[in-house]
């Protein structure tokens, strides 16, 4: 099993996330989150005063999945996220060595 932590802008998560859910993911975390990369933030305007923004709000996706889904997932996001401009996001895809479901105790691909 695998992990996919997706990090994209708020405007492109519905795409995103409709785009999964058609590759038949079946769940997914979603947090706020605010970073920078290579850019370090930006500047704004706000009543005349340049404002630095250092850390830019982002949407993080995490979803664990079969690895046969890995490249499909990828290719999905890559896609439906990319506008072509610095900040688009990152994919970081991670192994995962268990998984329990709480409730019932279930482990492995059946928790999934």
């Amino acid at each position: 099993m695998k992990k996919v932590e997706i990090i994209i802008r708020h405007s492109r998560f519905n795409a995103v996330k409709d785009a999964l859910v058609a590759l038949g993911v079946h769940g997914m975390t979603i947090s706020d989150v605010k970073g920078f990369g290579r850019q370090k933030g930006h500047k704004e305007i706000y009543r005349g005063a340049e404002l630095n923004v250092e850390f830019v709000p982002k949407i993080k996706m995490e979803i664990v999945l079969e690895q046969e889904l890995v490249d499909k997932v990828i290719a999905a996001v890559r896609e439906a996220a990319c506008s072509g401009s610095v900040g688009d996001g990152k994919i970081f895809v991670g192994s995962v060595e268990n998984v329990v479901r709480i409730r019932t105790g279930e482990s492995g691909r059946a928790a999934v």
